[in-house]
């Protein structure tokens, strides 16, 4: 019988993977320039390995994430070391400052083409709690404007300077909902788009220096 998946086993899989992944001939991408193909490639691989060895639900465009259970609570991205970046599905604006929800799993790789051989070496993996996943200079700044006694209006003003999504009573209910519980800071770059636009360079720098934030080594 399988046992659930954990968190910890989730990390311990996802380093197992990229060093096996790494040393592999994957013939079936060679001259894929489409960065999303590849993506898909390596999250299908990665959750049949997950099936394989634990009991744990795959998720789908219902579920709305790829490990979908409670206790996982988590999206996997895989995107390339050229510009380290993908996008998500936009739900509220309390995602950029309290976070998107859910956990992240970052694959980040570097595809070679060489003859008749193509390499996936994964520079990075990093795995983020949902706490911070929101934005980092929003939350960074909205914890300094608290530490100042910002009031309402203030962060009310912020919120339009950086164009945050909303109307003015969302802004409101925003204001008051920081100004009742601060956010943590968050580690991403979050862009606005008709998606949430997801920058990782900053969260795969961190090298294990902030909670929450597991940098996967091998």
């Amino acid at each position: 019988m399988k046992t659930p998946l954990t968190i910890q086993e989730l990390i311990k899989e996802a380093k197992k993977f990229c060093e096996e992944q790494s040393k592999l001939n994957h013939k079936t991408l060679i001259g894929v320039t489409d960065g999303k193909a590849v993506g898909t490639y390596v999250e299908r691989k990665f959750k049949e390995r997950l099936e394989k060895l634990y009991a744990v639900t795959i998720g789908n465009s219902a579920s709305g994430i790829d490990l979908p259970d409670p206790e996982i609570n988590t999206d996997i991205k895989v995107t390339s070391k050229k510009q380290p970046q993908s996008s998500c599905p936009y739900e509220s604006p309390e995602q950029k400052i309290y976070g998107l929800g859910y956990n992240l799993l970052i694959f980040v790789y570097e595809k070679i083409d060489k003859n008749d051989e193509c390499t996936l070496k994964f520079t990075n993996c990093t795995f983020v709690e949902k706490e911070r996943t929101a934005d980092f200079t929003t939350t960074k700044r909205l914890i300094e404007m608290l530490k100042d006694e910002a009031q309402l209006e203030d962060l009310v003003a912020y919120f339009q300077d950086r164009n945050i999504p909303g109307d003015d009573i969302t802004h409101n209910k925003l204001a008051q909902k920081v100004l009742s519980n601060p956010p943590k800071v968050g580690y991403l770059t979050i862009s606005n788009a008709l998606q949430w636009r997801l920058q990782y360079s900053r969260v795969i720098s961190l090298k294990n220096e902030v909670a929450g934030v597991h940098n996967i080594d091998w």
